[in-house]
């Protein structure tokens, strides 16, 4: 079985798109419309990784970032930002706020993947 994430976008095609290019390539893969639904599912499906959306709209994805990152069930679980913004404040915001990666919107199939496997073996080095 492959690595787990778990995709968080308010906008289908994005969540569409994603969860198609991940399982094609292995991935397990689930998905939320919303930051609330990311944190109600998190105890039926441990991710490996997790691909936040920005803005969306019940939690901004800072805020979703924030409270994992500040819960001792979540906190080792990397998270990579996913994001229509694109201004340098907003990168140098999500690494500070600890994301492990910022991915704009648009990206291809391929950097998506490329992004992804960096992450994961970043991941096992530091194991």
């Amino acid at each position: 079985m492959g690595k787990k994430i778990f995709i968080v976008d308010d906008e289908p095609d994005i969540l569409d798109f994603c969860k198609l290019v991940l399982e094609t390539e292995g991935f397990e893969v689930q998905t939320a419309s919303s930051g609330l639904d990311l944190i109600k599912e998190l105890g039926n499906f441990k991710p490996d990784l997790i691909l936040l959306d920005v803005m969306m709209p019940d939690m901004d994805g800072w805020e979703v970032l924030r409270m994992l990152n500040n819960d001792d069930r979540y906190d080792k679980i990397p998270i990579a930002m996913l994001t229509a913004k694109t201004q340098a404040k907003d990168k140098i915001l999500g690494i500070q706020e600890g994301a492990v990666d910022y991915i704009t919107k648009p990206f291809a199939p391929d950097e998506l993947l490329e992004r992804i496997g960096k992450i994961f073996s970043h991941i096992d080095t530091d194991k």
